[in-house]
């Protein structure tokens, strides 16, 4: 199968933007089109069972997403942090549990800086109080990050980010290997988020 990043394509169809936060994960969904990005849920992070890694991919097969795009954390000077390690780490998780799946569907890290503070701005300009942010503005923030990734692909005739290579597979078919893989991501995850952010 060709690779879409490497062809200077990218892939044609629904996808996911994932916002990842230390408390809750933001999911949003786009048209098979790629269109408009329109916010979906807001999962509990749960760093131990990873429980919210497969909702996202139960998600991608539900809806035939091609992509699942992951934000990436950066200060304003380009800087990476403990919030864009925990991106990352997250961003593997997903990769390795499609793959485990034998879903062939890219995840990429794409630059999100000030995603969260517009969705803030945005909740607040449609009229809802600060109070009820917290419910929504996770998902918001996503779909931001997904609609900024749809709209680069079609300025650029490419695809955006990098890709997230998963683990590779472990000849152990009873899965021992690939815990292993994740359960150090996870571990991984766990640290940076002592002093991620809190959303």
């Amino acid at each position: 199968m060709t690779d879409p990043a490497a062809a200077g394509a990218y892939p044609q169809g629904i996808k996911l933007g994932v916002d990842v936060g230390t408390v809750r994960v933001g999911v949003a969904v786009c048209d098979r089109d790629s269109i408009l990005a329109t916010p979906y849920k807001t999962l509990d992070r749960n760093a131990k069972k990873n429980s919210d890694i497969r909702v996202i991919v139960n998600l991608v097969e539900e809806l035939g997403a091609v992509q699942v795009i992951v934000g990436l954390p950066r200060t304003m000077k380009g800087e990476e942090r403990s919030s864009a390690e925990m991106a990352r780490d997250y961003a593997l998780l997903l990769a390795a549990e499609l793959a485990a799946r034998a879903l062939e569907v890219p995840v990429n890290l794409v630059d999100e800086r000030l995603s969260s503070v517009t969705a803030h701005r945005n909740l607040h300009e449609a009229g809802m109080s600060s109070r009820n942010h917290r419910k929504v503005v996770d998902q918001v923030a996503a779909a931001g990050i997904l609609q900024h990734a749809i709209d680069m692909q079609k300025a650029r005739g490419a695809d955006v980010g990098s890709r997230v290579t998963p683990p590779a597979p472990s000849v152990d078919l009873g899965g021992s290997g690939q815990d292993s893989s994740v359960r150090a991501a996870t571990g991984d995850t766990a640290r940076s988020s002592d002093n991620g952010r809190q959303q």
